[in-house]
């Protein structure tokens, strides 16, 4: 027998309830997400949700992780594409993933316990992997490199989503060139670390 109720069948509500969730915030802020609406969306009671997240942060906070692993795979694929400038590409789809999605962009840096150590996650160690390779394996120069190259790319893409800078490709560009902004990586025997 057959029912109209086109959500959740079984199986992973914990997952079913993160997809919802996910797509309920393309649109839109995520703070303005209610447990009762990925309820609803999934087709489940809103007691069911409590299962698997026992309040919205909690959610929140599942999605974020969420996000993060996604801004990881667009970073991956980037630098998949670019291998002899994957340093630039990651930072170049860290810019387009939080124009691409801008909700859960900030969703997924608004949760501190989900981003406590910005280095401890794949995309944090995808950074580093590639700052290690231009600084020749320099673990002090290639975390003040990762830094400061996270800084940009973040601070960029922040100016972008709140219509401080245009949201344009050739700024996107021509801001996130490491040899332009870190000098230190042409050769230069300069003391001072990038």
């Amino acid at each position: 027998m057959s029912t109209s109720k086109p959500a959740y069948h079984h199986g992973d509500l914990r997952g079913a309830l993160l997809a919802h969730g996910l797509r309920l915030i393309e649109t839109r802020d995520a703070d303005t997400l209610s447990l009762r609406e990925v309820a609803r969306a999934a087709g489940v009671s809103a007691t069911a949700v409590y299962r698997h997240f026992p309040d919205k942060r909690a959610l929140m906070a599942a999605l974020a992780e969420e996000g993060l692993a996604r801004l990881y795979e667009a970073q991956a694929a980037a630098a998949a594409a670019a291998p002899g400038n994957a340093f630039e590409a990651t930072g170049r789809a860290y810019v387009r993933f939080a124009l691409a999605q801008p909700a859960l962009f900030r969703l997924t840096f608004a949760y501190p316990d989900v981003f406590a150590n910005p280095f401890d996650d794949a995309a944090g160690r995808l950074l580093h992997e590639n700052a290690l390779a231009l600084t020749g394996g320099d673990k002090a120069r290639a975390g003040l490199l990762a830094m400061r190259a996270w800084s940009v790319v973040h601070g960029l893409a922040m100016l972008m989503l709140d219509g401080r800078l245009p949201q344009d490709d050739a700024l996107i560009d021509a801001a996130i060139n490491a040899k332009g902004l870190f000098p230190a990586l042409q050769g230069s025997s300069s003391e001072e670390s990038p």
